[in-house]
């Protein structure tokens, strides 16, 4: 039996749960997420909250058992709070400027930069070098902020670039004229 798989999940008052056969449904006050369900993979669903529980201990089954569960909490988490991820600009004029879900970006190219946000993510600039992403589904607040930070990632002599706050780049030496 899996360890995280066998844990039982909370669920809130206002998160609804929809489970069918081969999938599963939240909808809470961020949004509202859904889970196909494999083969396999069962879930039941009581006062004490909702477990994730396997038909057989087939290999596959195993790899999925606390895979799903931890899908269902991150999913849980994002339709009653919510996610978010912060990324930074560094670099002597560099911007970012929001407009609805467009983010049009100066980053030392001969043209600015646009990116459209996907629906289901909400963009915030609170500063000209900070961008802030917020949403329901973790999976893809991740790819977009992968892809914004993909544009552009930092540079190891200088660091110029966009970054995730927090992130720790590793800087080289440059080049050394010796006499």
């Amino acid at each position: 039996m899996s360890r995280i798989g066998k844990i039982r999940l909370v669920i809130p008052k206002e998160v609804k749960v929809n489970i069918s056969a081969t999938q599963v449904s939240l909808e809470g006050p961020k949004g509202k997420l859904t889970l196909p369900l494999p083969y396999g993979i069962k879930l039941e669903q009581n006062d004490q909250g909702l477990g994730v529980s396997r038909l057989n201990d087939a290999k596959q089954n195993k790899s999925n058992h606390g895979t799903i569960r931890s899908l269902i909490k991150n999913m849980i988490l994002g339709v009653s709070k919510g996610h978010t991820k912060d990324l930074e600009v560094q670099g002597l004029g560099f911007r970012v400027v929001a407009a609805g879900q467009k983010l049009t970006f100066n980053l030392g190219f001969s043209h600015p930069v646009e990116f459209q946000v996907p629906a289901g993510i909400k963009v915030l600039t609170p500063k000209p070098t900070e961008i802030k992403l917020e949403g329901a589904d973790k999976f893809l607040l991740g790819l977009v902020a992968s892809k914004i930070r993909a544009i552009k990632p930092p540079e190891p002599y200088k660091g110029k670039g966009i970054r995730y706050v927090g992130e720790v780049v590793k800087r080289k030496q440059g080049k050394s004229v010796t006499k």
